[in-house]
């Protein structure tokens, strides 16, 4: 099981917007990520919630580059959380380990270049093709094979473009993402066994999602719990990464539960 901390270097993130937007704020809770517990940092510089400001690539840009050259003088391994080809791109020219697309790179033009590279590729389902997530209906019935059709026809483009399929990582999409109704997030971590017919590393992000909220009612500050439970859950069911706000908490469960399997 690998850990991805999570970075958010923007205005508006729904759980921590603003708090890590100073550089030296963002590389030490960085280097607090990975003391924790992290494997690697996912850095994003533009939210993706419904009511997310629109970023252009060139802040985007900037706010990475701000921080990126620091973290990987620190050996940590980054990840670039970005559906902007033009960020893409310019992730790549750094050599980050990771790229982190939530459309699931659906921009064919980009394909040469991330053929070329050997960065890990994280291709996420989203109900919509492109932009930021709009709160969309879709109901419970539809969603798995939703997402079973998005990785079949996406894996299928990639994989003919000369990308290697063993840079792919799958990640089915929480919350926001799948729709608006929490049950769709529930059935994709129920059916989340099912994921690993692809033979592909799964990915599963459910760290403070407003699913969990309605859910449970509790604010985001009080979310942690729920948010530790479903994350275990997730690994029980065979995800190989998670992404997590908090990497101490979910080392820590999964320590447990490791030594639950087998006495002494």
């Amino acid at each position: 099981m690998k850990i991805l901390g999570i970075l958010n270097i923007t205005e508006d993130s729904f759980s921590d917007g603003g708090k890590f937007l100073a550089p030296e704020a963002a590389v030490a809770h960085a280097e607090k990520l990975m003391a924790d517990g992290a494997d690697a940092v996912d850095v994003g510089a533009a939210s993706s919630h419904p009511d997310a400001k629109p970023v252009s690539p060139e802040i985007e840009i900037a706010r990475l580059a701000a921080v990126l050259l620091a973290l990987q003088a620190k050996d940590i391994p980054v990840s670039v959380d970005s559906f902007s080809s033009d960020v893409q791109r310019w992730a790549l020219a750094q050599g980050v380990a990771y790229l982190n697309d939530i459309h699931g790179f659906p921009d064919a033009a980009l394909y040469p270049e991330l053929a070329k590279a050997d960065c890990k590729l994280t291709v996420m389902h989203m109900v919509q093709e492109r932009g930021v997530a709009v709160r969309t209906d879709v109901p419970p019935s539809a969603i798995f094979i939703r997402v079973t059709a998005f990785f079949d026809g996406r894996i299928a483009a990639l994989t003919a473009a000369g990308i290697a399929r063993e840079r792919l990582i799958l990640d089915p999409g929480m919350g926001q993402f799948v729709g608006t109704d929490p049950e769709n997030s529930l059935i994709l971590l129920r059916r989340l066994s099912e994921l690993k017919r692809y033979d592909l590393p799964l990915l599963v992000s459910v760290s403070r999602k407003g699913f969990l909220r309605k859910l449970t009612g509790q604010p985001i500050e009080k979310i942690g719990p729920a948010s530790l439970a479903a994350e275990l859950f997730a690994a029980s069911q065979g995800a190989d990464i998670i992404r997590t706000h908090d990497p101490a908490a979910l080392r820590d469960g999964l320590k447990l539960l490791e030594s639950l399997k087998e006495p002494r």
